[in-house]
């Protein structure tokens, strides 16, 4: 069965490679005919002469045709190079790896609340349909659907903030008079929780709380939607009814049966939604002041600075891949009936 895994990731990530390549030369092409020169941003302003506008394009490399432009990209990427933020002024690789772990932090924690919350209210109001607690929940998905994100940030930061007093000063991972974990892997909860620092594992989660909990909701609805719809079709199945004709205690037939085999479309809806929610998070990270890689990439897009987000585009496939493969195995893993060799 092993074998058979290792099978199937491994084709699974050699036939995502077209898509990955197809990603990269899609995004290089747009950074160059976007409206902007970059070069004219990074010369001192719109008032550097002509001469250290020649010299910066020149030494950005934009001054030769943009096929030899991609070429010399595709090598630097083979290489694991993904170029220098004029920004930042640091390797792009370095800055990723500083804000991808702050950025997957945040958004495995509200993917996490999300499903908390969105199952067990998808399952209650499948099982009682067209109830009060039916149309409740069902008011409470609209509800996610219609708000933005960076609405809800703020009126949770107003509530539980600046009303109530119980949330953190909801600026960045951490409060500026604590200390920073040890970096060994880049999450707090994580660093913290090796090093046996639990006071400053519980500041950290307490500061992660009302992000996550703005995200949770941008993407509660599809997950509760999705939960209540499949419930609904497995519940009015025949084999659950044989269940109930033999006499099974509905907590069995519900969880046992029902939950198990409503799994599939939620696990496939799920790995949408993480993706989706990646690249989506630039509303909170900005409202929270979060140091993640939406934010990162947002910033050098408005400074016209490519190689930033030319690697936050790569980075956002690559884990869209590395999630669907992850689906697959889990859809084995939740239904035998489905091969993963």
């Amino acid at each position: 069965m092993l074998a058979g895994i290792a099978r199937r990731v491994g084709w699974r990530l050699f036939s995502s490679i077209p898509a990955l390549l197809s990603v990269v030369v899609i995004t290089f092409v747009l950074m160059r005919v976007l409206p902007g020169d970059p070069a004219v941003f990074f010369a001192s302003g719109p008032n550097a002469g002509q001469v250290e506008i020649a010299e910066v394009r020149h030494k950005m490399g934009l001054d030769a045709p943009i096929p030899v432009q991609l070429v010399r990209y595709l090598g630097d990427i083979a290489r694991g190079n993904l170029g220098r933020s004029l920004t930042t002024g640091q390797p792009v690789m370095h800055d990723m790896e500083q804000r991808l772990p702050a950025s997957l932090e945040l958004t495995c924690t509200a993917l996490v609340i999300a499903l908390l919350l969105s199952v067990p209210l998808g399952v209650v109001a499948a099982l009682r349909p067209g109830s009060l607690v039916d149309h409740a929940v069902r008011m409470l998905c609209t509800l996610g659907v219609c708000v933005p994100t960076f609405v809800s940030g703020l009126l949770l930061i107003y509530v539980f903030y600046y009303l109530l007093g119980w949330a953190p000063d909801p600026t960045a991972r951490l409060d500026i008079f604590a200390a920073t974990p040890p970096d060994i892997t880049g999450f707090y909860l994580v660093d913290f929780a090796l090093v046996g620092n639990w006071e400053g594992w519980w500041a950290a989660f307490t500061q992660l709380l009302l992000p996550a909990f703005s995200m949770a909701l941008f993407v509660l609805a599809p997950l509760a939607r999705m939960t209540r719809a499949s419930m609904l079709a497995v519940l009015g199945s025949d084999f659950i009814r044989t269940a109930q004709a033999l006499g099974l205690p509905r907590r069995r037939i519900v969880v046992g049966y029902a939950l198990r085999n409503a799994l599939l479309p939620v696990l496939t809806i799920t790995g949408i939604v993480f993706s989706t929610m990646l690249g989506a998070n630039v509303l909170v990270e900005k409202v929270f002041s979060w140091p993640g890689v939406a934010s990162y990439a947002l910033d050098a897009l408005l400074a016209s600075d490519y190689a930033p987000v030319q690697a936050f585009v790569l980075f956002m496939a690559t884990i869209f891949v590395f999630v669907n493969v992850a689906i697959d195995i889990l859809y084995g893993i939740a239904d035998p009936r489905v091969s993963i060799e």
